[in-house]
């Protein structure tokens, strides 16, 4: 079932900027569509640790989902430092530093021309308003009293009381 470039160039775009939100490092696409018969695109990114690479599965299979998009499979062997995520026309692999050096995957592509993901991560006009970050909150003094909210289960059509908690003495 392979999807038209225009789907594959998308389906990039969206695993990118998922990438991209998620701190994933030294990201980089190859256009592979000429070299191989099996996918058209490589994306290839470094995660900081174990967690960090379970984070950006997870940020992903959660974009492409939305997306609509068929995850083929997935490989992520505990501890490998490796992660691949196949979506048919596109192949994502996430690595550790240390496997990425080692597998060198863009050494093994480097027939094929890489595409900008710094053009694939600008966003068009009206997302980038809604994206913008919020301002944070003033920190408050010291010794200040807390808002605390009672999350319990309320009755219906009963809200949530707020209740305030007295600031701790101060050690002597």
């Amino acid at each position: 079932m392979k999807l038209k470039k225009s789907s594959s160039r998308e389906l990039v775009k969206l695993s990118c900027q998922a990438l991209d939100e998620k701190k994933a490092e030294d990201l980089r696409v190859l256009d592979v569509s000429e070299q191989s018969s099996i996918t058209d695109y490589l994306v290839i990114a470094t995660g900081s640790s174990e967690p960090h690479l379970r984070a950006l599965r997870i940020e992903l299979e959660k974009v492409l989902d939305k997306a609509n998009a068929h995850i083929v499979g997935m490989e992520a062997a505990q501890e490998s430092g490796w992660v691949v995520i196949d979506v048919f026309d596109v192949m994502i692999h996430l690595f550790l530093p240390e496997p990425r050096k080692h597998y060198a995957l863009e050494n093994l592509w480097k027939d094929a021309p890489e595409v900008s993901v710094a053009a694939l991560l600008k966003a068009p006009a009206s997302s980038k308003a809604s994206s913008a970050k919020k301002p944070k909150a003033p920190a408050k003094a010291k010794g200040a009293a807390k808002t605390k909210v009672d999350t319990r289960a309320k009755a219906p059509g009963e809200k949530p009381r707020a209740t305030k908690r007295k600031p701790k003495p101060a050690a002597e």
